[in-house]
């Protein structure tokens, strides 16, 4: 009954996270392709840094931007704040029901560290917090004016928090908390930055006082940093179901290359959407597509990947040992009361049928078993692969 019901909250705070994530990314691309649009011309409202039109639903649109604000405050004033404050909560709330509910099983791997749950929980909640300590530090330093390296820093420090996870928590959870410590900046940037800084404006202008620019500027670098930064952590976050990325020894350098590819995409739509068109867009999509094959070329290498010499009734020992509790018709793992994803390995014709990912998760990644808790040796991940590589062969 606990693991049916561990899975319907899942699954509930699942969608719901999506739903809220599909709110705060459509509003934050909007925002920035609004921004790109807009266009100064003659009879704007003083004070207004351009206009835009739109069409959609039948009827047009027209938006004002004012440089810094209004003469006065409106009578009414939509605030963008939710969608990111949601996005975040369901977020963490997952974090709850998948990683700290389930710690023994997706956040601690005893082979790279031995871990105690309150242990691995506490380091999972200082992790977000001190990531949005260095990069709010880092954005009221000196460096602030200079935008490209508050962003190279930003850079080196999310791979380096990549790495970092690498040592402390399965491969699983250190992809996925490389994400999260993402996310937490970017609803930082929304919950004490953006709005707090709207606020003053608003409270300037109801005391009939001339709002300092300043806190207009601070607030778009922020929301320039985060969108920037929403294509890589939207695939942190979904490719959890992919062990071919977080499961390699080296997956900080795959978070390197996806935070590139990601600005890159961001840039092409940036500058098109101010419309800059040319050569100036151009040379994205190429590096895009030889990141992308980098990206896959580098997956399927691992350092201590050899061919050894195997013997079919071997292999298939090791399937039964290190496989078998979840993956069968009648699992004995605590976990789970059904083969997950319907996966079984009780016959040799089940096993070559998912070959592929049996490759990918236990061999090209040691995602598999999860946390690792049968003890699973790199002997045994060899002989594994050379059989499932060579047809999963009866003798």
């Amino acid at each position: 009954m606990e693991s049916i019901l561990h899975e319907w909250i899942s699954l509930f705070v699942r969608w719901a996270h999506i739903v809220a994530a599909m709110g705060w990314i459509g509003a934050s691309f909007y925002f920035m392709w609004l921004d790109a649009s807009l266009k100064k011309r003659k009879g704007l409202p003083k004070g207004a840094k351009g206009d835009s039109w739109a069409v959609h639903g039948g009827g047009f649109y027209h938006v004002v931007k004012y440089q810094i604000a209004p003469e006065e405050m409106p009578e009414a004033l939509k605030w963008f704040k939710w969608e990111s404050y949601t996005t975040w909560l369901t977020g963490f709330l997952m974090l709850m029901v998948t990683y700290y509910w389930g710690a023994n099983g997706f956040l601690i791997d005893r082979e790279v560290m031995d871990l105690e749950v309150w242990e691995a929980i506490t380091i999972s909640v200082l992790s977000l917090a001190l990531a949005w300590i260095f990069y709010d530090m880092l954005c009221k330093s000196p460096l602030r004016k200079k935008p490209i390296l508050v962003f190279a820093v930003l850079f080196v420090g999310i791979v380096a928090a990549a790495y970092g996870f690498q040592q402390v928590f399965s491969a699983r959870a250190a992809w996925l908390h490389t994400g999260a410590i993402i996310a937490t900046m970017m609803t930082g940037n929304v919950f004490l930055v953006i709005i707090p800084n709207s606020r003053v404006v608003v409270a300037d202008l109801k005391a009939g006082r001339t709002p300092d620019g300043k806190y207009g500027e601070i607030a778009k670098l922020r929301s320039t940093h985060n969108n920037y930064l929403t294509l890589p952590v939207v695939l942190m976050m979904i490719s959890n179901h992919y062990p071919i990325t977080f499961g390699h020894p080296y997956a900080w350098v795959m978070v390197a290359m996806v935070l590139v590819i990601g600005a890159v995409v961001r840039i092409f739509y940036n500058m098109h959407e101010a419309g800059i068109h040319g050569k100036a867009i151009m040379w994205q999509w190429p590096v895009v597509v030889a990141l992308g094959l980098g990206l896959i070329a580098f997956s399927t290498w691992r350092p201590d990947q050899v061919e050894v010499d195997f013997y079919p009734t071997e292999a298939m020992e090791i399937v039964a040992t290190h496989c078998s509790a979840c993956h069968s018709s009648t699992p004995t793992h605590e976990f789970f009361e059904d083969a997950p994803g319907d996966v079984r390995f009780d016959s040799l014709d089940e096993i070559r049928a998912h070959r592929s990912k049996m490759l990918a998760q236990a061999v090209l990644s040691n995602s598999m078993p999860l946390g690792n808790e049968t003890g699973m040796t790199p002997e045994e991940r060899a002989i594994l692969g050379s059989w499932l590589r060579a047809g999963a062969p009866a003798e």
